[in-house]
């Protein structure tokens, strides 16, 4: 039953962002100068528990003022790296409950 609701998850969420109806978590950062784009995510409440673990990333990274945005929208682009005056596109997984 647990693999049924994962697929039917993912369709729904694929759906949704083919709409522009997905969710989003939009993290900006000073140092590097970058905006980050993480998801899509079927609700806003599966967005923001996915938040604190790509803030922890980043700072391990060494990311610097960090700023958040859950929000609905259809990026682009993954990446984008405001300091090197270019778009650099970072595979990410659609995060779903296991």
């Amino acid at each position: 039953m647990k693999n049924i609701w994962h697929d039917l998850k993912e369709i729904l969420t694929n759906f949704f962002q083919g709409l522009g109806w997905a969710w989003w978590v939009e993290v900006v950062t000073q140092n590097p100068r970058c905006t980050y784009y993480f998801g899509p995510f079927l609700s806003i409440n599966e967005a923001r528990t996915a938040i604190n673990g790509y803030v922890e990333d980043l700072e391990q990274e060494g990311a610097t003022e960090i700023n958040l945005q859950v929000k609905r929208c259809k990026p682009q682009s993954l990446t984008i790296a405001e300091d090197l005056g270019e778009k650099r596109e970072r595979y990410t997984k659609p995060a779903f409950n296991n």
